[in-house]
């Protein structure tokens, strides 16, 4: 964290960190309702809950922006649960076959 300090990379490093954590809720949310539905949005709901927790805690601006910025993009994913269960009905993304009818047809 000196490095960055030092050198006024805080933004730089801050955006590219926000960036990356948006960048793997896409596939999360994808993923999680192609598994579970939207009844994993508990889930993204307690991930949030911790990353709102530790924005408070934590002293450290750039740790706790991250923080907060993981805490909102898991809140985010909720609502994205919901709308990527609206895709999947459009034939937009694959639904996933019931587990059961899956084990039965590979017998």
């Amino acid at each position: 964290m000196d490095f960055i300090a030092t050198y006024n990379l805080t933004g730089l490093f801050v955006g590219l960190a926000t960036f990356l954590i948006i960048g793997v809720f896409h596939p999360l949310v994808i993923w999680g309702e192609y598994y579970f539905g939207v009844k994993c949005w508990w889930v993204f709901l307690l991930m949030g809950m911790i990353g709102i927790t530790g924005s408070f805690l934590v002293k450290n601006i750039v740790v706790s922006s991250l923080c907060g910025v993981f805490a909102f993009s898991s809140l985010w994913g909720i609502g994205e649960l919901f709308h990527q269960r609206k895709r999947v009905e459009k034939g937009w993304f694959p639904k996933r076959e019931n587990k059961r009818k899956e084990a039965s047809e590979s017998k």
